[in-house]
């Protein structure tokens, strides 16, 4: 628990102004000694971003900026604290190809990769981001016609990216496992999906792979646990799979928020 390995910057759109050197201040404070910057990357430049204000990743015009502050930062900080370079890659399907070159021209240059859904394809061939709103969840269960259907159109898409072809530089870590339970206050479900989730953990296991454990959804109105869910957790440990604590912070202030209740985790 000695790092933050999923944080924000102030090129994420959706995100705060805070500078990147706040973020570090932050994570020293706290006795990090480890941050992970793992913005969200630009998007395959032919997808449409279905967000309403296109706010869903950086901009590609923002990488060059990116990388240079980083490591300015990285020779500034050096031997005080790691900073890791990276991002949190969108696996999104139909766009695989896109996301395996834009993988192949910045892999060298990073330290740190966080593979995440949250893009569904509907049954229109549409793309939902499934969790921007309660109301594009909704969206999605009238799409599929069921809660529960949803969820398994999430959890098919999680085992794509699981065994997707990206190329030499895939993300090693499956970020926010259970992303799909953003809403599940608002929108329960009956089925645990425990046989489903097992399945896709022996995938991560046997594609050597790691997991993002992502307090964010604690402080997520409808959701109050995080991702993945905490009987989740105790599957991946036992199965022996790396977890890699996250804040999935968009603001200094939430650097390593809601870490003390991981230590039941060591």
């Amino acid at each position: 628990m000695n790092g933050d390995y999923h944080v924000h910057t102030p090129y994420c759109p959706h995100g705060s102004n805070d500078p990147l050197v706040d973020y570090i201040e932050k994570a020293i404070e706290r006795n990090l000694k480890v941050i992970s910057f793992t913005e969200h990357a630009p998007l395959p430049k032919r997808f449409n971003d279905p967000t309403p204000e296109k706010d869903s990743a950086m901009r590609f015009q923002d990488l060059p900026d990116y990388f240079h502050k980083l490591k300015e930062l990285k020779k500034e900080y050096e031997g005080i604290i790691k900073i890791n370079i990276g991002f949190e890659v969108d696996y999104i399907e139909g766009y695989e190809q896109d996301t395996k070159q834009f993988l192949n021209e910045i892999g060298p240059e990073i330290d740190d990769a966080i593979l995440s859904v949250h893009m569904l394809k509907d049954k229109k061939g549409n793309y939902i981001c499934l969790d921007y709103h309660q109301d594009s969840f909704q969206e999605l269960v009238i799409q599929f016609g069921s809660v529960e259907r949803v969820y398994e159109h999430y959890y098919d898409t999680v085992k794509k990216a699981i065994l997707s072809d990206l190329g030499s530089y895939k993300p090693t870590r499956i970020g926010h496992l259970t992303l799909v339970e953003k809403f599940k206050q608002l929108y329960p479900v009956e089925h645990d999906f425990k046989k489903t989730i097992n399945e896709l953990l022996h995938l991560i296991k046997s594609n050597d792979l790691q997991l993002d454990l992502n307090t964010a959804g604690i402080y997520k109105p409808f959701c109050k646990t995080m991702y993945p869910s905490p009987w989740v957790v105790k599957m991946a440990q036992e199965l022996g799979i790396p977890l890699y604590p996250g804040s999935d912070s968009h603001a200094s202030s939430g650097i390593a928020k809601g870490f003390e209740g991981l230590q039941v985790y060591k």
